[in-house]
């Protein structure tokens, strides 16, 4: 199964995150992708430098021409930005993709340090798209955020990754590699129960759209008709082979290589 996924997010300039890492990888698993740009942002590896948000009004635009001709098997949502944008996404799934999965990557805050939700959206993200979501993605400092509940260890996970299933999300991957153990450990929890995922922590500064590429390879896999623990699997795989194979460009948090499972034209 080919596997169509619309993600709606912000595009990256520098190309390591955002619509640019989301095309990128579900192209490379093999799935095909369509996009609801919602902001631009000029950024590189260091710094965002400027962000200007595209109007709700052709966001909702973009994701109602994918839903009513290719059709969508996931979508997956990224950086939202502002309250605006939230609602118009929101409005757009509850009027024509109620019963098409959704993969929410919380992105709040860039590698870099910057904002990428203004401070009014919060309560609309939680209210409209946390609890709508299938699976959320949120990485530490997201989970603390959603939560308000400080984490510090594998412990503190397990229980973030609880309160946030609690609230009614169907499943929570909580992504643990902003902390400093040798091993890092991803924690899902559903209605069936807590699982962990655990590898080795590869010593990189080439981590730039970690977040992003692991939530659109999961989406991906839900697409072609993957089981979620199954998705997530692979998803982790392919982001551990596309750091070690990052080409490393860029002065800060540098790309991966997302054409790492790409075979050169000469070996076909």
């Amino acid at each position: 199964m080919k596997g169509r996924v619309l993600i709606v997010a912000g595009s990256d300039s520098g190309g390591g995150a955002g619509i640019q890492a989301d095309v990128k990888t579900v192209t490379a698993l093999g799935g095909y992708c369509g996009t609801a740009i919602t902001v631009l942002t000029a950024q590189d590896t260091k710094s965002v430098a400027r962000i200007e948000p595209v109007s709700a009004d052709m966001v909702a635009w973009q994701m109602r021409m994918m839903l009513d001709d290719i059709g969508v098997d996931c979508i997956k949502t990224g950086m939202l930005y502002s309250n605006d944008i939230i609602e118009a996404v929101a409005d757009v799934i509850d009027a024509k993709a109620k019963d098409i999965p959704l993969v929410v990557d919380p992105v709040l805050v860039a590698k870099s340090g910057d904002s990428l939700l203004e401070e009014d959206a919060m309560q609309a993200f939680k209210a409209r798209l946390i609890l709508r979501a299938s699976v959320i993605t949120p990485n530490i400092p997201e989970a603390e955020a959603l939560t308000g509940f400080p984490v510090a260890s594998r412990d503190d996970m397990v229980h973030a990754a609880e309160m946030m299933h609690t609230l009614g999300v169907p499943a929570v991957l909580l992504k643990g590699g902003h902390m400093t153990d040798a091993r890092v450990t991803d924690v899902l929890q559903t209605d069936d129960g807590m699982e962990m995922f655990e590898a080795e922590r590869i010593e990189s500064n080439h981590t730039h759209g970690t977040g992003c590429t692991l939530a659109s390879a999961i989406a991906t896999g839900i697409a072609q008709g993957m089981v979620l623990r199954d998705a997530v699997a692979r998803g982790r795989e392919y982001v551990r082979r596309a750091i070690l194979a990052a080409p490393g460009f860029g002065a800060g948090h540098g790309p991966l290589d997302h054409t790492v499972t790409v075979r050169p034209l000469d070996e076909f």
